[in-house]
């Protein structure tokens, strides 16, 4: 079948897709309209920001750092968002009797339908329009507009065809549970970079401008400005750039295309040997022995395996550095939002045995008094432990070094393990007495009718939390008062340190034997998801 049968095909292919998934709900076609409403005027607004940039001095380096972003997301967008285009996945295709080139050049046509294409040309217009000034430099735009286009949509292309065993499998199911993790992250480096400009200047953008203006597909744009400034040159090498990467993204994408469509899947063939390898190398030997190993061994490996769980934990990760660390780069912060790692880790002690789903009843069976359940709810604080004390460390040592406060280190470490402490051990205890489900499918952490119950066990045990610490907060606010007191301030990290190790302990003690009396209560809330 050749490229101008084949093409017309997979065009009208992807317009029946979009219109039968608007057809299966009322819901999804509600959801898709207004967010092809809120895109296109996101879009518009954009294109009338470009068009009123025209003229200003650094326009160019505003337009060209602007592309390379949006190279970046049309880069990322096949792993995160991989359910978002179902031809994406060339492997459905295979039996059909297609050759790689034709099929390369109806799936690049095909691809160019959709809101994303649509935003997309709205923003490299208003691009060309904020650059270009002169009939040649018009033409350049338009030359160079489209080859942009092309690039963009190869390159996600090619991604995903380099990628589709691992978008296919748990591990791509996991990175579309990270994908609002990269929004929240992607929205803070924003703000962050809008508030540095506004301070500074967009003059300050224009090293990196004049790099990326020759690095495709930024280098189109490129082009376009030095058009208009007559270095038409300079305009063609820039150009030929793009043309050259757009011809090498699809020698890449055909190439994978053509391993997909005529190699075996062999992504299972090693899968015992591996997982006998990790079962005798693993984690488990650097545990200790007993039951506690055993169950920290289990919430470590849930930590890596399990989608939300992994979602929640790179979640506040990410954040609990991210807020410390750019508030103290811009100069607003306090080596006491290093509090903040803390309980954003202390966070995931809350609902334990939540995201045990219905297996729990395999825990219950080991539970049979409040000693029993001591021991369960321990090794899973001491799970937390592992990764949540070295790192609540490392945030308040780099914040302490951004800031240049070495004083006051020891009192923020100290402040840091209390507040962990009190929220392991207010973690436990609503562990046991609130306990809900969350759904494995879909991206939804709270069972339906069980958001009250989540709400009440996260913000009441911090709120627990924050009530318990107030005697070290108290301390603290003392000896930064008192005269005398910055002699003895180093004194705050072993009575923080031991508090939070005994306001802990007496938290577990607390809650083993609810958690033993309610099991029953406990299996039956979580499996609701």
């Amino acid at each position: 079948m050749s490229a101008s049968t084949i093409t017309p095909v997979l065009v009208r292919l992807k317009l029946s897709l979009l219109r039968n998934g608007l057809r299966q709900s009322s819901g999804r076609r509600a959801a898709y309209v207004a967010s092809a409403v809120l895109t296109l005027l996101f879009a518009a607004a954009q294109l009338i920001g470009l068009i009123a940039l025209r003229g200003h001095a650094h326009a160019a380096s505003v337009v060209v750092l602007l592309v390379a972003v949006l190279a970046l997301g049309w880069a990322v967008m096949p792993l995160f968002f991989p359910g978002g285009d179902e031809t994406l996945d060339p492997t459905r295709l295979v039996m059909l009797p297609l050759r790689p080139r034709p099929l390369v050049r109806a799936l690049l046509a095909s691809s160019l339908v959709g809101i994303g294409p649509l935003f997309t040309l709205c923003l490299l217009a208003g691009s060309v329009i904020a650059v270009a000034h002169g009939a040649t430099a018009y033409a350049v735009g338009v030359v160079g507009a489209v080859l942009a286009l092309l690039v963009f949509v190869a390159l996600a292309r090619a991604v995903a065809a380099a990628n589709i065993r691992l978008l296919t499998s748990r591990k791509g199911r996991d990175l579309a549970v990270l994908s609002g993790l990269v929004i929240a992250i992607g929205a803070q480096l924003v703000n962050f970079g809008a508030q540095r400009l506004g301070s500074s200047g967009l003059g300050q953008l224009d090293p990196a401008a004049d790099v990326l203006r020759w690095v495709p597909p930024a280098s189109a744009i490129g082009a376009v400005d030095a058009a208009s400034e007559g270095a038409y040159g300079v305009a063609l090498v820039q150009l030929a750039l793009t043309a050259g990467a757009l011809a090498a993204l699809i020698a890449v994408w055909s190439r994978h295309l053509t391993r997909l469509m005529t190699e075996p899947d062999g992504s299972t063939l090693q899968a015992a040997a591996e997982t006998a390898v990790r079962e005798s190398t693993g984690l488990g030997r650097l545990l200790p022995a007993g039951r506690t190993g055993t169950v920290m061994e289990r919430s470590l490996r849930y930590i890596w395996r399990d989608p939300k769980t992994k979602a929640a934990w790179v979640t506040s990760l990410a954040i609990g550095m991210i807020v410390p660390l750019f508030n103290a780069l811009q100069g607003t912060g306090s080596l006491y939002f290093a509090c903040f790692a803390a309980g954003m880790l202390g966070i995931q002690m809350y609902n334990q045995f939540g995201q045990d789903t219905s297996a729990f009843w395999m825990v219950a069976m080991t539970i049979s008094d409040a000693r029993d359940a001591y021991a369960e709810l321990r090794a899973r604080a001491l799970a937390l432990l592992v990764i949540t004390l070295p790192y609540a460390t490392l945030v308040t040592v780099l914040t302490a070094a951004l800031l240049a406060d070495w004083s006051r280190l020891p009192e923020a470490l100290g402040l840091s393990f209390a507040l962990l402490g009190a929220m392991l051990a207010t973690g436990a205890w609503t562990s046991a007495r609130f306990p809900y489900s969350i759904p494995q499918e879909g991206y939804k952490n709270v069972a339906p009718g069980q958001v009250g119950l989540a709400w009440i066990s996260i913000f009441g045990g911090m709120i627990a939390a924050a009530l318990l610490c107030a005697p070290v907060i108290a301390l603290t606010i003392w000896l930064n008062i008192t005269a005398d007191g910055e002699d003895w301030r180093w004194l705050l990290l072993p009575v923080g340190t031991a508090y939070g190790a005994a306001i802990t302990f007496a938290g577990l003690r607390l809650a083993a034997p609810q958690t033993a009396a309610r099991l029953p209560e406990i299996l039956t809330a979580v499996s609701k998801g």
